[in-house]
This record gives structure tokens, C-alpha cells and sequence, in this order.
């Protein structure tokens, strides 16, 4: 068994070679071993191995006596609305997320919304698979269907005041991923226009990827946003809970900027808020939260870091670069089409085109995600880190931000893919243009290979 799909805070790796039935066993032996659960419930987006792994899983924790409850086709946030709004002593949910369609994996959530990381259980589990199988149960578990959708559609609902949202065209991406059984149970009923695209659920992504930050896979999305003058464009990962805006002039809104929009969207409806975004986020973001006097904090990138500062802090909101928005009313997780409802109703109250606020705060040129493969990431990081002695500041937040005053970047390794990520932001493009030029070739230099 390849122990390296356990990641930070899930557990990732490409099926069957990597993550496969028998490995699911193992691994809920091993869950059961540390938590000792009495009830379980598990649910799973559309990729194809996912049933393998869902049965795979059902049977052992039912012969080890643990009640599993099946969530059936779900998005990963629903998973945090299953383990906040109900009482069950563990929740996962089988996905990959934006992966291609040859991976898949899981994430694990305690009751309460608690995230499963390599420091609260993964470690344990990935560490106790090495003492094999536990005997049955004198009395096996039991299984039965747990229909969420009806519950969850009321909880998003009611984070957001309806009754504000006007008429707009609205036209939705879902990749074949889980946001196409998703955003419609959710907006149906709302006062919108909605043109969807590719909503059949489709593990092999047969139109493409769902992955939204590469830039080809919005391609129809935009043209169809240009062609039905539409207000807005909703993009969403495979299980739904990163998204993504097209405004109404066609262009991507980098998660930078969403999450300005949505710190003053909040701010205005709770004044002198903490608002968390994560080490990546541009400089908009803290200079907005600032500006509409709210408290602002800088976190590390991942879900399971960002809900224990939600928590500790009690932020009202937390924005990540990545397209993933947690929200404080909803047991401080994230949720995709929740969020895109949200900025449905902040374009209803501001009364502007989503591209004038855009405008209004796209201020920072940014790189967007560059992608190396290293094959010593921590080599280059510690590089990195002391090949700037003339820089303003240096942290080590999440991976190595250097700072100076007309430009910064950041460099970090992905939790979830074997690649080091660079974002650069200058005040020009110019100044952009230059350090992201001589940034990729120092980590070339390094042996970095872009990817």
C-alpha cells in the first residue's frame, strides 16, 4: 500500500493503482481503530471509482459494527453541513476534487464540523493500517439512506436574504461535477434566469476537467456568458466547493478579488467583523476588510487551518485565492454554490455590474498560479528564501512570501499535488511582468521544470 496518499488533510491517489477497494478497507479498519465510531456516514461525488470505494467502505465499518448512514451523490460541503447539522461521530465524503479523472480519495469530518488533518487522525489512521484487519462484531452495523439536500437547501437559504436577489441571467459551468445536481436544488425558485452548461454528472469528464484555473476549461462558459449578456458566470471544481465568477464582460475574477467583494459584502452586514484570507490572497483583501473597518487576519492555505482560526477567532468569513469561501454561519466550512448565491445577492443590493466592481478592486496585476515539478521542493524553498536579503520582509506563513514595496510572491509546495506553486503581484504590470519572468527562471535555475 502507497502510504503517500495521505496528504495534510486528505487522503488523495490515483485509482486502482494508488487507492483502490481493498486499500478502502484497510483504511476504514484503521478509522475504526482510532475513533472507534459507533455511526458513520459517507457520501460521494460522481467519479467513477467512487461506488467502489463507498461499498468498499460500507462493508467493513458494517461488519465492524458501526451504522453507516449513505449520503448517496453529494459535494464535499455537504459534508460539512452533515457533520454540523446533525450528530454523527464521523462523516467522509469520496472525492478528488479538481483532480484529473484517474484520481480519487477521501476527506474526513468529526462531529461539529471538525476537520480530519494529518494532525488530528490522518497520521494515526495512514500509521495504524500496519496492524491489519480487526475481528468482526458479534452484531453488525446497519445501513440506511440519509437524504441531506432537503435540509442543507433550507440552512444556505437562509444565510442569505432571498427576497433581495433581482432577475438576473445567470449561467452555470459545472463540468459534469457535483455543482450539476447541486445549483439547481438550490436556485430553483429564485427570481433568476438560468443557462446551464454540461450538469450531467460524468466521472470522465467527457467536455472537460473541472478544474476552473485552467484558463481553456472556461472557454464555453464565457462565450455563453458574451452571448446571452449575462450577469454572471459560475465555474466549480468536481465536487463543488471551490467556485469561481465570469463578470459580465467575459474575464475570470481571480479568488483575490472575490473575496474583497465578499469582505465588504459581509462587513456591511456585520460592522467591525474579523475576516480571515489566506497567505496568497492579494493585497486587496486586507486594504478592503481595513477600509470598511472590519479586523483582518492573514492564515495558511487549507481547510482544516482555516476553520481552527475561524473558530479561535470567530471571522464571520474567510477567503482563499484558490476559490474556496468559508463561512462562519455555516459551521465555518466552505461551500461553493452557497457562496455564488451570495454574490448573486451582493450584485442585487449594489446595483452595479459585476465588471464595475471588478474594476473597482482588480487594482493589483497578479501572476496567477505558476506550476513547477520539483523533485526537491524544500531545497528550492530554502533557496528561495535566502536569495532575497535585500527584500522588506520574508515569512514562513505558508511556504516563503517575500515582500518588497512595489511587488511580492509567494512559493509553496501543494498539499495536494507533487508540484510547487508561484503567485506574484506587483503594482504594474511591468513590475509583473519583469520579477514573474526572472522568478520562473531562478526556479528553473533550480531545477524546477514548468509545468
Amino acid at each position: 500500500m502507497d502510504l503517500s496518499i495521505f496528504k495534510d488533510y486528505d487522503i488523495r491517489g490515483i485509482y486502482p493503482k494508488q487507492i483502490n477497494g481493498d486499500v478502502a478497507k484497510s483504511i476504514a479498519q484503521a478509522i475504526v481503530r482510532h475513533f472507534k465510531p459507533k455511526s458513520v456516514v459517507i457520501g460521494r461525488d460522481m467519479r467513477l471509482s467512487g461506488y467502489e470505494l463507498f461499498k468498499a467502505l460500507t462493508q467493513t465499518f458494517v461488519t465492524l459494527g458501526v451504522d453507516v448512514y449513505d449520503m448517496g451523490l453529494v459535494g464535499t460541503e455537504m459534508m460539512s453541513f452533515a457533520a454540523g447539522a446533525y450528530i454523527y461521530d464521523l462523516v467522509i465524503q469520496i472525492s478528488a476534487s479538481h483532480n484529473p479523472p484517474e484520481y480519487n480519495g477521501m476527506k474526513m469530518t468529526r462531529a461539529g464540523a471538525v476537520p480530519v488533518s494529518a494532525d488530528t487522525g490522518l497520521r494515526n489512521i495512514r500509521d495504524l493500517i500496519a496492524q491489519g484487519p480487526l475481528p468482526p462484531a458479534t452484531q453488525s452495523g446497519k445501513m440506511q439512506s440519509l437524504d441531506i439536500y432537503p435540509e442543507w437547501r433550507k440552512k444556505l437559504l437562509s444565510l442569505v436574504d432571498v427576497s433581495t436577489i433581482k432577475p438576473l441571467k445567470v449561467v452555470v459551468d459545472a463540468g459534469n461535477g457535483m455543482a450539476g445536481k447541486m445549483a439547481p436544488a438550490l436556485y430553483s425558485g429564485l427570481p433568476i434566469q438560468l443557462t446551464t452548461l454540461f450538469m450531467d454528472l460524468d466521472g470522465s469528464f467527457p467536455n472537460h476537467v473541472p478544474n476552473p484555473l485552467i484558463e481553456s476549461n472556461n472557454k464555453t462558459l464565457i462565450e455563453t456568458v458574451v452571448a446571452n449578456q449575462a450577469d454572471i458566470g459560475l465555474t466549480f471544481d468536481g465536487d463543488a466547493d471551490r467556485m469561481f465568477l465570469i463578470d459580465d464582460k467575459g474575464r475570470f475574477v481571480s479568488g483575490t478579488v472575490t473575496a474583497a467583494m465578499l469582505a465588504r459584502y459581509y462587513l456591511q452586514q456585520y460592522p467591525g467583523s474579523v475576516i480571515l484570507y489566506n497567505a496568497i490572497c492579494g493585497r486587496i483583501v486586507p486594504q478592503t476588510i481595513q477600509k470598511y473597518g472590519g479586523k483582518s487576519q492573514r492564515v495558511r492555505v487549507g481547510y482544516s487551518y482555516i476553520k481552527a482560526a475561524m473558530k479561535e477567532t470567530n471571522a464571520v468569513f474567510c477567503g482563499e485565492h484558490s476559490g474556496h469561501y468559508f463561512h462562519r454561519d455555516y459551521y465555518n466550512s466552505e461551500t461553493g454554490v452557497g457562496t455564488a448565491l451570495m454574490v448573486m445577492s451582493l450584485l442585487s443590493l449594489d446595483g452595479r455590474k459585476l465588471s464595475d466592481i471588478v474594476d473597482e478592486l482588480n487594482i493589483y496585476p497578479a501572476s496567477g498560479e505558476i506550476n513547477f515539478i520539483v523533485s526537491d521542493i524544500p531545497a528550492v524553498t530554502g533557496a528561495i528564501k535566502t536569495g532575497f536579503p535585500d527584500a522588506q520582509s520574508i515569512d514562513e506563513l505558508d511556504g516563503v512570501s517575500v515582500w518588497y514595496k512595489d511587488y511580492w510572491f509567494n512559493v509553496r509546495a501543494s498539499k495536494t499535488e507533487p508540484l510547487l506553486r508561484l503567485n506574484v503581484e506587483a503594482d504594474n504590470k511591468d513590475i509583473l511582468n519583469t520579477k514573474t519572468k526572472e522568478l520562473v527562471a531562478k526556479i528553473e535555475l533550480l531545477g524546477g521544470k514548468r509545468k
